[in-house]
């Protein structure tokens, strides 16, 4: 049985420091059991985040994600830069998760790949 179950491809384990392609590679291995995380302000992630993030800005972060994520989920998380995004998957870590990935590059990075992005339509009030 061992056998038959190594025949089986999965997807390559989350690290701790992530490229944009091991991401992507997850998206497209069609994986849902992760969760990209935006730690930028909300009007930066409405102007343009990677498709599927949730907006969780950095000062909510800790109280936002243990309101509503698992403990044992996958995470990839991204800011403004690499230290953004280093400080976010810490607090994370320090708060309890144990499957956080750093997202090297973030959105630009993402953006440089041409791989999808998504903008929040806002109403204008006239």
């Amino acid at each position: 049985m061992k056998g038959l179950l190594s025949l089986i491809p999965t997807p390559p384990p989350l690290k701790a420091r992530s490229l944009v392609y091991d991401l992507k590679m997850r998206l497209d291995w069609g994986d849902p059991a992760l969760t990209i995380v935006d730690v930028r302000d909300r009007t930066d992630f409405n102007i343009s985040h990677i498709t599927g993030a949730i907006p969780m800005p950095m000062n909510e972060l800790v109280e936002r994600a243990l309101s509503s994520l698992e403990l044992m989920r996958d995470i990839y998380v991204y800011g403004d830069t690499d230290e953004d995004s280093a400080r976010a998957a810490t607090k994370l870590r320090q708060a309890g998760y144990l499957n956080v990935s750093e997202l090297k590059g973030g959105l630009p990075a993402w953006k440089a790949f041409g791989y999808p992005v998504d903008t929040v339509v806002t109403a204008t009030v006239f």
